[in-house]
């Protein structure tokens, strides 16, 4: 009985371990929707500055500028938004191993009724979250 209880405890060590080495999904999740604000609000300059390293090395502000508006502006207000997904990962393709979340929403839009977003989101050295991936289809 006490072999069983030792090793039931082990396991729940390793698997206590094992979820700590992952990405906290709350503070991303907050940080990405904190991002979709600047967006929503029309302030596309200003979500690639509060983008991650990585977002901001890769596009110039203002080419995100400009596609960001291209995009979302015809799509009118956001009506609705819900997180349908948020997925921990260590290693993304094209992109450094690290502390990633990705997370879908469905969105809706005074234009466009139903859309998913994704956005991707890495804790970073200062150990804060930040976008550093925005897709919308």
């Amino acid at each position: 009985m006490q072999a069983r209880f030792i090793s039931l405890a082990l396991v729940l060590l390793t698997l206590l371990f094992t979820v700590s080495a992952f990405a906290d999904p709350g503070a991303a999740e907050k940080a990405g929707r904190d991002w979709l604000v600047l967006v929503d609000g029309g302030k596309f300059t200003e979500s690639h500055d509060a983008s991650g390293k990585l977002f901001r090395d890769a596009v110039k502000r203002d080419q995100w500028a400009e596609q960001l508006k291209g995009v979302r502006t015809p799509l009118g207000k956001l009506t609705a938004r819900k997180l349908k997904s948020a997925t921990p990962a260590k290693a993304l393709p094209g992109a450094p191993d690290g502390d990633y979340v990705v997370m879908t929403f469905d969105a809706s839009f005074e234009n466009k009724k139903e859309a998913v977003e994704t956005l991707t989101v890495s804790k970073e050295a200062d150990g804060k979250y930040r976008v550093v991936g925005y897709f919308i289809r």
